[in-house]
């Protein structure tokens, strides 16, 4: 039975011979006793489906000791095991009326007409709902603001140093991309401020800053329907500086342990706070897919506007893990850069003298807005967000499928979804992290989908601020939207021995370039084999 008609009744019938037992259904809405007497035939009983559209009785054979035990909870027919479904879209009690046929002596009980029309109907199909971009805020170790943020990148500054945090002398890393100043004042109330993890107050600055950047005036915030508004933003490592303090307090006593220790390491609370603040109670919650965990998060909110859950999504990423537990582990996995002497140059997408990718922290926020709400309220319209796809390598945890296939299919599923054609993008802001790997199985990937698309320019981030982790994605999505905004597209630095079969003429050189933006193509990858690909373009 296919699973989009269980918007009816299913209940059972019976043929009716001497001894018939009376039953009691349990059904989703409590119990129901039926007038009808249940037999238990010798071969076969016969279950009933109702189509509420049709009304229509389709019939099947179900086993007959499944009616033979009294109490039966009814909840779901699956014809490989024999199982009966009770269920319906009904929220009121449903009556039952007999049916019984002379000729067969077949006894039905079927939902009754007045249960079928205190069924809610169907939910018409609601017309295409475009979502645009009306807001961004980031926290990044170039720029507090977008605009900040994007000219840093344009001039090629390195955000990367020497970490100043914590002694790290003793590891063979010891620098990142650190956010060397940092304030939550007129945004985070200082209580909250001191107790919070780092991750958490990037996020809620960040978050409070797209608002900002969106027009959200206070005034405005109490004409929306909050009950359309939602938070969709995740981090990959969560509160790692808040449970690091808490095990430290534990080696003297539970006692000492900081109370909010566990609600402030979890991803979700970040999500959970803003909209706690905002008093927005739309969807809410956090992603957590590692380092595509951004682009899962704002393809998913754009998602709940499309199918009309919502009309303003905050959505994004944030982490800080530049602590050094988070340094260690990294370490430990041998994926750092260990140019300490020379940190500005140590993060160097398909540069053959690569030795692996720099940390970073921070956050990044967009407001996504259904069109028409946007242009209701007169919003400035930053960049159309076109769609966008995931798929899993299912190989290995950290390493790149070696044909690039999880890649490719979820580009090709990206522009089938969005319907955009491969000519039709010719910028990629590419996840390229400067691993020795994962750089060049990307760009694979990338010539396989593209092709030698002459207009096709690639770019990398993260040579300026490093990995963000779970932030990269909404970090470099800001970066991709201010791209097509002002037409200019970052250069890529410390490119300068390029891998040996890397076509230097589709990638950015060391000084930014004009280009005018038709689609643009944002990439995101992360441990686990999880891929993500998300589309934004010009709004027309």
């Amino acid at each position: 039975m296919a699973s989009s008609t269980v918007s009816s009744w299913m209940i059972g019938s019976c043929m009716s011979v001497p001894g018939a037992k009376e039953h009691e259904l349990h059904g989703f809405f409590g119990i129901y006793k039926s007038k009808c007497k249940w037999a238990i035939p010798s071969k076969t009983t016969k279950g009933v489906f109702i189509n509420s559209k049709s009304n229509n009785p389709l019939t099947f054979p179900i086993s007959s000791s499944f009616l033979s035990q009294p109490n039966r909870t009814i909840t779901g027919f699956s014809s490989s095991n024999s199982c009966f479904l009770f269920t319906g879209s009904a929220a009121t009690r449903p009556t039952t009326k007999i049916i019984s046929s002379a000729q067969t002596g077949e006894v039905m009980a079927i939902a009754s007409q007045s249960a079928m029309e205190a069924a809610p109907k169907k939910k018409p199909p609601t017309k295409e709902r475009r979502v645009v971009v009306t807001g961004m805020g980031v926290t990044t170790p170039v720029g507090h603001d977008p605009h900040t943020f994007y000219e840093n990148l344009l001039e090629g500054v390195s955000g990367i140093s020497e970490i100043e945090a914590f002694d790290c002398s003793q590891y063979p890393t010891r620098i990142a991309g650190e956010i060397k100043s940092f304030s939550t004042d007129g945004w985070i109330v200082p209580k909250l401020s001191k107790r919070m993890d780092k991750f958490m107050l990037y996020m809620l600055t960040a978050g409070k800053k797209a608002l900002s950047d969106g027009g959200i005036t206070e005034d405005m915030m109490n004409e929306l329907d909050k009950r359309r508004c939602g938070v969709l933003i995740g981090s990959a490592m969560g509160g790692m500086k808040v449970f690091n303090d808490a095990i430290e307090a534990l080696r003297v006593s539970y006692r000492k342990m900081n109370p909010f220790c566990v609600p402030f390491a979890t991803t979700n609370m970040g999500s959970a706070m803003l909209a706690m603040d905002l008093g927005w109670m739309g969807p809410n919650y956090s992603i957590s897919t590692a380092c595509a965990t951004s682009n899962f998060c704002i393809l998913n909110a754009a998602n709940h506007i499309i199918r009309g859950e919502a009309d303003l999504m905050l959505c994004g990423g944030s982490d800080a893990a530049i602590i050094p537990i988070g340094l260690g582990g990294f370490v430990a996995c041998r994926a750092l850069s260990q140019r300490n002497t020379d940190p500005s140059r140590a993060s160097r997408p398909w540069d053959s003298n690569r030795d692996g990718f720099v940390m970073g922290e921070g956050a990044g926020v967009l407001l996504l807005e259904e069109l028409e709400h946007a242009k209701q309220r007169g919003a400035t319209i930053y960049a159309e967000f076109l769609g966008g796809s995931f798929t899993c390598d299912a190989y290995h945890m950290t390493e790149p499928h070696p044909k690039g296939t999880g890649v490719i299919l979820c580009v090709e599923k990206a522009l089938a979804q969005s319907g955009v054609s491969t000519e039709d993008v010719n910028y990629i802001n590419a996840h390229a992290t400067s691993t020795p790997a994962g750089d060049l199985k990307e760009y694979q990937a990338l010539v396989h989908c593209f092709g030698q698309n002459p207009e096709l320019r690639v770019n990398s981030t993260k040579s300026m601020i490093g990995h963000l982790l779970g932030a990269a994605g909404a970090v470099e999505a800001v970066a991709t939207i201010q791209a097509i905004r002002t037409g200019w597209v970052h250069p890529n630095i410390n490119l300068e021995n390029p891998d040996e079969g890397v076509d230097t003429n589709i990638l950015v050189g060391p000084k930014k370039e004009r280009l005018d933006i038709k689609v643009a193509l944002s990439n995101s990858f992360g441990f686990g084999g999880h891929n993500s690909s998300i589309l934004f373009a010009p709004y027309k």
